[in-house]
């Protein structure tokens, strides 16, 4: 019904797959390169129609994501405390305690889809790409 009153003719219906490729990690944490994907508008100034998935410095991290168009209930709660919903601070002191290996060298946007077939066959291959070009052992998801 929360779909439907945002304008949608039908339910959403959540993905669900029983053979997906996650698996426990291989080394240790300590020796892990770790990326950030997130689905907060990394740059506002795109128009929505035109996002797609992408990869950027993680040295440019806004202070701010743009969350205006993402649905979440803005009455009761705010995403003006960035940490909150991307910890790249406390990623970064983790890093210098030596917690896991690094950060990646970049971080990644997925646009919030209706389509789970464009996600499937456009956006993941995209950032799987990038994150095995940046050697990640670990990827943390951040949907917004």
């Amino acid at each position: 019904m929360y779909y439907r009153a945002l304008g949608f003719q039908k339910d959403y219906a959540w993905a669900s797959h029983d053979d997906i490729p996650f698996s426990p990690p291989k080394i240790p944490l300590s020796q892990a390169t770790v990326a950030l994907v997130t689905t907060a508008v990394v740059d506002a100034s795109i128009p929505k129609p035109v996002r797609e998935a992408n990869s950027y410095p993680i040295v440019d991290v806004p202070d701010h994501f743009d969350t205006s168009e993402l649905s979440w209930d803005k009455e009761t709660t705010h995403t003006k405390d960035r940490e909150s919903y991307f910890p790249i601070n406390d990623l970064r002191a983790r890093e210098l305690r030596q917690e896991f290996k690094a950060l990646a060298p970049r971080f990644h946007f997925v646009p919030t889809e209706y389509s789970q077939r464009h996600t499937i066959e456009t956006d993941a291959p995209l950032i799987t790409r990038h994150c095995l070009e940046d050697a990640v052992d670990l990827a943390i998801l951040i949907p917004l």
